[in-house]
Parts: C-alpha cells; structure tokens; sequence
C-alpha cells in the first residue's frame, strides 16, 4: 500500500515541479485532481497481478494434486496436504474445504465457493472433477491431469495476448509523451511555452483543448486494449 501511496504522491510532485516553473497554480491544481485516477489505476493493476498470482496457484494446486494421488494418496488427503499452505492456491476458503476434506464434508461445494475469488476460477473445473469422482467412480487424477493441462493452455495463450497488446501500450504512451518533448524543445529553443500556456488566454485555450484530448486518446487507448484482452 505503501508503494502506490508514494506513486499516487508522485503525480503531486510533478505537478508542484511544474508550477514552480510556469508560476502558476494550475500544473498543482491538475495534479491533485490526477492523484485519484493514479490510485484507480494502480489498484487496477494490483488486482490484476493478484488474479494472475492466484490462476497460477490454482493451476500448481492440480498439478500437486495429481503428483499425490499418484502416490497413492486419499484425494482428501492428497488436498489437506498440498493445500495446506496460505498460497496453495485455496485462498480464504482455504480453512473450509481443508475440513470438508477431513471431514467427508461437501467438498466440490466449497470449491465452487472458493472459485467466486478472482483468479480462482479454475477451481470449478477441480470441483466438478472432484464431484464426477466421488458420484461416478471416475479417476480424479486422470481429470485434474487435463484440467491443469487446459488451465495452463489459457494461461499462456493470456500471456501471449498481453504480449502482442505491450506494442500497443507502448505506442500510446509514447504518443502521449510527444507532447511534454514539445515543450521542452521550445523551453529550449526559449519559446517559454508554460508562460504562454498558463498566463495568456490562447494558451489556456490550447491547454484546455489539448488536454482534453490528451486524456480521450489515452482512454480510448486503454479501453481498446482492455476490450482485446477481455474478448
């Protein structure tokens, strides 16, 4: 939490920086506004290396899971063991389904509560094999075999999907960046462009109008990659 406090005060920073510069309380003012959409951004991104933390914990779960059963283990003994630690893949529900399975408890019904997590949904997959087991006789290693095979397979092709979409990230935040290298060239070439930007009525038109723009492009940006990534 301290990390993302401390980028979210960042923006803040930026913004004061750039006011010191331009003599003008406007730079801190966008700033400050900017801070909560930071802290929207980077709890989004949190999540979702938390949701990818947890696929992987569930996917090493069914492996574990197998590598016990083949051994020779109970499958509720095989799932109290390999379950037993805080990251074995179970999460919060972890205490529950480790009961039902030493105590003949509904186990595939706790494990589809423990999939409404983010990045447990995998753990559908382990409850119906679990229940075909129990009510069928069928080999439960068998189906988490190819459970944990099928939930890798997504799980790659997911990464994949990021990977082609990083060109696209990066090509809008480069384009977003052109702007702020214009102004440092004509700080250079000694325009004083935050003086007209911030003090002259055509450029706060400009700042107002750019801006605005700025922000559409990124968001239409984000949501274009974000709709990919979803479909």
């Amino acid at each position: 939490m301290a990390g993302r406090v401390g980028h979210e005060v960042w923006v803040l920073v930026v913004g004061a920086v750039v006011a010191l510069a331009g003599r003008s309380p406007l730079p801190l003012l966008l700033g400050a506004a900017a801070m909560p959409v930071t802290r929207r951004a980077l709890r989004a991104r949190a999540q979702r290396a938390a949701r990818d933390r947890r696929a992987d914990e569930v996917i090493a779960l069914c492996g574990a899971l197998v590598g016990e059963m083949r051994a020779g283990r109970h499958p509720g003994e095989a799932l109290s063991e390999v379950a037993r630690a805080p990251d074995g893949g179970l999460g919060a529900a972890r205490t529950t389904v480790l009961a039902a399975a030493r105590f003949g408890g509904d186990v595939p019904g706790e494990l589809t509560a423990a999939a409404r997590e983010p990045g447990a949904e995998g753990l559908v997959g382990l409850a119906v094999c679990w229940r075909v087991a129990v009510d069928q006789g069928a080999g439960l290693a068998a189906g988490l075999e190819r459970l944990e095979a099928a939930l890798r397979a997504e799980r790659d092709q997911r990464a994949e999907l990021r990977a082609q979409l990083a060109g696209a990230r990066a090509t809008a935040v480069m384009l977003a960046g052109l702007p702020v290298v214009g102004l440092l060239l004509g700080a250079a070439l000694g325009a004083e462009p935050l003086r007209v930007l911030l003090h002259t009525g055509p450029g706060l038109v400009c700042l107002a109008v750019g801006g605005a723009l700025e922000v559409t492009g990124l968001w239409w940006a984000s949501r274009i990659v974000r709709g990919a990534e979803v479909g």
